[in-house]
């Protein structure tokens, strides 16, 4: 994992443009002191003084900004997704970083909870059909301006800081797909905004949202047959039952489900008055329904899609392919999950915006870095080749000595992973399913002590 740390943070901001090569190359050595420790406060990530002395004097560089230091890692995301003959999803969605408690960082924006302060961070992760995950294809820092309590609708649909653009700012920035390339955008019920649907119509962009709004719909394309969406979706006929995977969430354990998924084509009527900025033709649109059909654990509500995707859906298999689009989706909240719980986002102590911003752009990178581990561990591949490929031996014969009491035993990448896990908390039983990231995070921390440990005593030549 050293090995691969050092490759990432090379490949991912060795490129910097920050108008000194000398501060690129910094950024490279603070980058990789975060790969090296994630967790906690910056003072943690950097351990030595030297190396936070290092960080502080990077960040009081002007060109030092969040977009130059994401810069990198987005264009590589970017050609990666070019390179891709296969669908690769864009998932968007906005999470917040909430700061209330830097008391010295001014300009920050309102939050939801009132008096907290902070960013809305939309994000826009690449992943591609398996689920695998490509990277940060773009990411933007909003802040939520004051706004008058008496703001009429048209002045709120023309004020450029209104929130609501940024589902269409974000698949702006990422543009449209190469030649012989498909690229789908991905949102739940925030992105179900006319105005961000009749912009992928307009560009012919594929899209598939979680619908919020039971809105006056046409059922096919007749503005004769005016029907309510949700209602109209429950009442379509039955396509296919699917086993889907429902991801844990907010006290919800993870689980599998038999579901329904039925189709059917829609026109939505462009709102009256308008909502946003947008034109003035009706979008013909696909519904896809998806509910749980088996009796959900007790306390827990059963699963319900109202989807609404350009996609044509005629047959099971094409609903499905969407349905299998949308249940990647929480790989954006595991994403958010590594950026606060893995990295520590909202643990930087800074007292000017301006350097807080690029310390996101890294720390957001990172994060990419740490859904890697759970991709490397699931790789049918890389699974079966020799650890020492991938991670020091010092690494390796650690591992194997705590878990089978032989230092020099032939591991491979897969049973080394899998051992890190069980460092992390996970049981190893075929019914736990593969390792995520955080428990794989943990492992390693876990071993990190214990190799620091081997390593000192092999310095001081006691065998």
């Amino acid at each position: 994992m050293e090995a691969l740390a050092i490759r990432f943070a090379e490949e991912n901001f060795g490129g910097a443009e920050l108008g000194d090569e000398r501060l690129t190359k910094r950024l490279v050595r603070v980058a990789l002191r975060m790969l090296e420790h994630p967790e906690g406060t910056l003072p943690a990530k950097m351990q030595t003084p030297a190396d936070l002395k290092g960080l502080y004097r990077l960040l009081n560089h002007d060109q030092v900004t969040h977009a130059a230091v994401l810069e990198t890692h987005r264009e590589l995301t970017l050609a990666q997704m070019r390179e891709n003959q296969d669908v690769v999803l864009l998932i968007h969605d906005t999470t917040q970083l909430d700061y209330t408690g830097k008391k010295a960082l001014r300009g920050l924006g309102q939050l939801a909870a009132g008096a907290a302060r902070g960013y809305l961070c939309h994000n826009t992760l690449a992943v591609r059909e398996d689920g695998s995950v490509i990277g940060l294809a773009n990411q933007i820092l909003h802040l939520r301006p004051k706004v008058p309590k008496n703001e009429l609708p048209q002045q709120r649909r023309q004020r450029r800081n209104r929130e609501t653009r940024l589902w269409k700012a974000g698949s702006e920035a990422v543009g449209p797909p190469s030649a012989g390339c498909k690229w789908v955008d991905v949102g739940d019920r925030g992105a179900d905004l006319f105005e961000y649907l009749d912009h992928k119509h307009v560009q012919g962009g594929d899209y598939v949202v979680r619908s919020k709004h039971n809105r006056v719909v046409w059922a096919g394309n007749d503005p004769e047959r005016v029907v309510k969406l949700h209602d109209y979706a429950r009442g379509l006929d039955t396509l296919e039952t699917h086993e889907i995977e429902v991801s844990a969430n907010k006290g919800r354990e993870a689980r599998k489900t038999r579901v329904r998924v039925a189709a059917g084509r829609v026109t939505l009527p462009v709102p009256k008055p308008k909502c946003g900025e947008h034109g003035d033709d009706p979008l013909e649109t696909w519904v896809v329904h998806v509910k749980e059909i088996e009796t959900p654990p007790k306390g827990a509500k059963a699963l319900e899609w109202v989807l609404l995707t350009n996609q044509p859906c005629k047959s099971a298999k094409e609903a499905l392919r969407v349905v299998g689009w949308y249940a990647r989706r929480p790989i954006v909240e595991e994403y958010h999950k590594a950026q606060k719980t893995g990295c520590g986002i909202e643990l930087p102590q800074l007292t000017d915006k301006s350097r807080l911003e690029p310390v996101i752009a890294m720390i957001s990178v990172v994060a990419v870095f740490l859904l890697g581990l759970r991709d490397a561990a699931r790789d049918p591949v890389k699974a079966q080749e020799p650890a020492e490929n991938f991670v020091p031996a010092t690494h390796v014969r650690v591992i194997n000595a705590c878990r089978w009491k032989d230092a020099k035993r032939r591991t491979t990448l897969y049973e080394f992973l899998l051992a890190v896990a069980r460092m992390g908390g996970h049981q190893n039983r075929k019914s736990d399913g593969p390792p995520g990231w955080l428990t794989l995070w943990r492992g390693w921390q876990q071993l990190m002590v214990m190799v620091t440990a081997v390593e000192a005593v092999e310095r001081c030549g006691v065998s």
